[in-house]
């Protein structure tokens, strides 16, 4: 029993080291500084249609665009957006939040695109797929409150995040 008693309490040591380690809580995740550490590039637009949770098509959108499209948040909450829509146009500005959840952006770009009016603002209530350190995914249009029954679009904006020109 002499032999054992080292060895737990050694072991206890480790176990209690492991667990307040695991229990400390940084900034590295925070989503707005993620967004905000670099501009953005959209690198897939892929739109799904379906009924309820059934998916009944899915297509990749701006195959053969372009143009390079850069989304850019700033610390001071405005933010940019250069050739929505593969569009060459002047860039689009606005203001961006997320939400206190953490799950949704809200921006007010408004921004040229193909629409009979000619103009949207496609980001005004984004969920927050994915947010790391190197990607991004927001998913756009009906992804909020639809039964089995309900017809959805859903688009998903995939971006990279762009390197920082070499000096």
């Amino acid at each position: 029993m002499k032999n054992k008693l080292p060895l737990l309490i050694i072991s206890g040591l480790i176990l209690i080291n492991l667990l307040s380690n695991s229990c400390k809580k940084d900034n590295i995740n925070n989503i707005e500084t993620i967004l905000s550490a670099g501009a953005w590039q959209l690198s897939s637009v892929k739109v799904t249609y379906s009924v309820g949770d059934t998916t009944k098509l899915e297509t990749d959108l701006n195959t053969l665009c372009d143009t390079t499209q850069v989304f850019t948040f700033n610390m001071d909450k405005t933010c940019t957006y250069t050739n929505f829509n593969c569009k060459h146009q002047p860039t689009a500005s606005g203001h961006w939040t997320i939400t206190a959840n953490k799950l949704f952006l809200n921006s007010d770009i408004v921004c040229q695109d193909t629409t009979a009016a000619g103009k949207s603002r496609p980001f005004t209530n984004a969920k927050i797929d994915n947010a790391g350190q190197y990607s991004l995914v927001l998913l756009t249009g009906d992804i909020q409150n639809y039964n089995t029954t309900t017809k959805r679009k859903v688009i998903r904006y995939g971006f990279v995040r762009q390197k920082a020109a070499s000096k």
